[in-house]
């Protein structure tokens, strides 16, 4: 399905195969874009491109099935669409879980920091030269505003000495919103800028636990934001003029908004930047930082 795309821009979506995902790959796709739609489940992303294509048959569309649980396969993702794509104009980082209960990785990682954190860490780091070439590209971050009330504990990242899913959770999408604050700094003056977003309360599958949680949500449902609601922030993000060169923003309803105080705080920062770089270099992920 993959067309054109030497004169197109180039965008890379994770966890497009549904969700407010796939209403962004098809927002970046509507807009001109060739679009990479990264997904664990080969069938579930293929489909979405397929549902894409439906609607806008000019679609340029790529499918990269990769498990971004593991870090290995995301380093090597970056490294396929690098080689591919000599430019990247669009990074959304989208793809998240919650968990009720504590599980890890094959690579050892807790599975929610791992996909929420580690993942886009490597993700973006290694895609860095592609977004450089770019000229003028934007790295999309989607948080959420439990990191509005989050502690952060950068010597438990992963939850080895205490871990409550909700602490979880929102500890994983405050370092989220620390990195895009700190690739922000790092990429000044190069013609990239990378935000936060909050997409809003939207009913998607992120939560899939059974019990009172799963309940709770599905409850829920009706009142919150459907999918394709959810994805107007980041896509506004990704592609208004407006934050073409705003960076470093955390952004709820398209407006930037104070972010948790904690989250601006240089020392906290560092050292969570410093915590990631160790984790990743565990699963020989090093040398992912701007430099």
């Amino acid at each position: 399905m993959a067309g054109g795309a030497a004169a197109r821009r180039v965008g890379v979506v994770t966890g497009a195969s549904g969700g407010i995902g796939r209403w962004i790959a098809r927002g970046l796709a509507d807009a001109g874009f060739h679009v990479v739609l990264v997904g664990r489940d080969a069938g579930r992303t293929t489909a979405a491109a397929g549902w894409i294509a439906r609607a806008n048959p000019a679609a340029s569309l790529e499918v990269a099935v990769t498990d971004l649980l593991l870090l290995d396969q995301v380093a090597k993702l970056a490294a396929r669409v690098s080689e591919h794509h000599q430019a990247v104009h669009v990074l959304v980082n989208n793809a998240g879980m919650f968990s009720a209960r504590r599980r890890e990785t094959s690579e050892g990682h807790e599975q929610v920091i791992a996909l929420n954190h580690l993942s886009p860490f490597v993700l973006t780091g290694g895609l860095l030269p592609s977004l450089r070439a770019a000229g003028a590209a934007r790295i999309v971050n989607v948080g959420s505003d439990t990191s509005d009330r989050a502690r952060i504990d950068p010597a438990d990242l992963e939850g080895r000495r205490r871990w409550g899913f909700v602490h979880a959770y929102g500890q994983s999408k405050l370092a989220l919103m620390m990195a895009s604050f700190g690739w922000a700094r790092r990429l000044a003056g190069t013609g990239v800028v990378a935000n936060v977003v909050h997409p809003g309360a939207v009913a998607t599958g992120l939560v899939r636990a059974h019990g009172p949680i799963g309940l709770a949500w599905r409850a829920m449902a009706p009142f919150l934001l459907s999918e394709q609601q959810g994805a107007d922030t980041p896509l506004h993000v990704a592609l208004s003029d407006e934050y073409r060169t705003i960076t470093g923003a955390y952004v709820k309803r398209r407006l930037p908004v104070a972010p948790n105080p904690r989250a601006l705080d240089p020392v906290l920062e560092k050292a969570v930047w410093d915590a990631t770089e160790v984790l990743i270099a565990s699963a020989g992920q090093a040398g992912s930082s701007a430099g």
